[in-house]
């Protein structure tokens, strides 16, 4: 079932097109993809994109290519807009910090750590690929003051009194990734950036910032500070993967001007193209709209796949992989609770099919394998779809049809039409990752509360004070306040209930 004569094609924003990926090594892909800012839960849209990149390992893996897939955590503060301060001149772990349930943590570390340690727990719950490497901003500070002072004995960068800037004048090719060449549009993406009175163009990014109080800060040439956050992803990813890779992937909301930085920084210190081919996932949308907390359709992983017990909607994780990689990369992604409740019910259907296999297995029928060449067939045409330009829709439609085909067996399925099965479920879930749960223990089996639940329990608790003072105007203010942040409050004669409003 191996494809290794197959091709892989992706659209390449460099080039605006479709095209087959060649890897500098035969036969070995390395990658680089921009991982999270660690300040809060990661949401739904976040692994959109990262299971993008999940996908092109998984098929290079199945084509029998070697890949060296490197994804970063960001656990360094960064500014709000760009690498700039806004109108509170906090970046984002400090203004989480500063929030309501940041206020739990004894300082900005903890916080960063909390978070990247969640994060790895919805990874894991999603079953997606483990990194070969996962660099961490804050351990690889030194290498990233070694390259901004290069970036400033070459002339590609300069200091003023509040920090290091990027000049991209002296770049011509910046621009590139996202078409943003002309010098007035470049200026008018960043009017909203707070400006640096010293900085010699309005385009130029920061490097580096200087800030004795910052609640993250290393000591550098330029005194105490903290680096820009274009600068990490262009050192994390050269260090592990050389100063030219392959493939460089990240959500379309980093084409500009993230990507656009880690261009002109990394080709400016070596003069060599950073990646290859670039691929960028586009957004997701919540039943047709934008996600927004105020909007209460905001999903994170955490709340969505937490048993209901721990104040999640108890969703199988595999189900909520399947709903998030139906859709082409490449186009905006509608989550509803159709589609949601359809990704469910057919995830149930491949772990009935399982069922059915292990069953067979178990049992002394015997006749001839009835299945293998079929579902041969279905695998090579589910890599098929994949390899051109990761059409999940297809391919999912196709393999769904393996599906179908061991359940028209029923309970009449043999031994070795069974064995072939499990084969084909085995590859199928190496391909898309769904079938089977993660082998470990994933974070959505444990009953612990998370922030959320425990700010609701407070809640409750002050509404259940206020209606025994009789105060029911606190009271029904408060229900209103937790309906505002998606809760049901059911009054029973056991008491008082609640749960999150029902998704599907």
């Amino acid at each position: 079932m191996e494809g290794s004569s197959r091709t892989l094609r992706l659209y390449n924003t460099l080039t605006r097109s479709i095209e087959p990926i060649y890897p500098l090594e035969r036969n070995r892909l390395r990658l680089y993809a921009c991982g999270p800012t660690v300040y809060t839960y990661a949401h739904i849209g976040n692994f959109r994109s990262f299971l993008t990149a999940d996908l092109i390992v998984r098929v290079a893996q199945a084509l029998g290519w070697q890949t060296v897939y490197v994804c970063n955590i960001t656990d360094v503060g960064h500014l709000t807009v760009d690498d700039y301060a806004d109108a509170s001149g906090e970046d984002k772990l400090e203004r989480a910090l500063r929030s309501e349930e940041g206020r739990r943590f004894p300082n900005i570390w903890d916080l960063a750590r909390y978070y990247t340690q969640a994060f790895l727990e919805d990874w894991q719950a999603l079953k997606l690929v483990e990194p070969d490497v996962r660099p961490r901003a804050t351990e690889h500070i030194r290498q990233q003051i070694l390259a901004i002072e290069q970036l400033v004995k070459t002339g590609h960068a300069y200091e003023t009194r509040q920090g290091v800037y990027f000049h991209v004048p002296s770049f011509p090719d910046y621009g590139k990734l996202s078409g943003n060449r002309d010098p007035e549009q470049l200026a008018r993406a960043v009017r909203d950036v707070v400006q640096d009175p010293e900085k010699r163009d309005p385009r130029d990014f920061a490097l580096w910032k200087k800030d004795e109080k910052h609640l993250m800060q290393w000591y550098s040439p330029w005194g105490w500070g903290f680096p820009g956050w274009h600068i990490e992803c262009s050192v994390m990813s050269m260090e592990y993967l050389g100063e030219t890779f392959d493939l460089h992937l990240g959500g379309e909301d980093l084409i500009f001007p993230h990507h656009e930085c880690e261009i002109a920084q990394a080709e400016s210190l070596t003069g060599k193209p950073l990646a290859r081919y670039w691929v960028h996932t586009r957004f997701l949308l919540v039943e047709g709209e934008k996600m927004s907390k105020s909007k209460g359709n905001f999903f994170t992983v955490r709340e969505l796949i937490f048993p209901l017990e721990a104040g999640g909607h108890g969703i199988d994780p595999m189900a909520l992989r399947y709903a998030l990689i139906s859709g082409k990369y490449r186009e905006p992604l509608n989550f509803t609770r159709k589609h949601l409740r359809d990704s469910i019910r057919i995830v149930q259907r491949y772990q009935e099919a399982a069922r059915h296999v292990e069953a067979a297995l178990e049992s002394d029928r015997s006749g001839p394998d009835r299945l293998g060449d079929r579902l041969s067939t279905i695998y090579d045409k589910t890599l098929e779809a994949l390899c051109d330009d990761l059409n999940t829709p297809v391919a999912l439609a196709t393999a769904l049809e393996g599906v179908k085909l061991i359940l028209g067996f029923g309970d009449q399925l043999n031994r070795a039409s069974a064995e072939s099965a499990r084969r084909w479920l085995e590859q199928i879930d190496a391909l898309l990752g769904f079938v089977y749960p993660p082998e470990r223990p994933c974070a959505h089996t444990r009953r612990e509360k998370d922030p959320f639940v425990e700010k609701v329990e407070r809640l409750l608790a002050e509404r259940d004070a206020a209606r025994r003072a009789r105060d029911f105007a606190r009271a029904d203010a408060i229900r209103e306040q937790l309906l505002q942040m998606g809760v049901e409050v059911m009054d029973t004669p056991e008491g008082t209930r609640w749960r999150r409003k029902v998704l599907v």
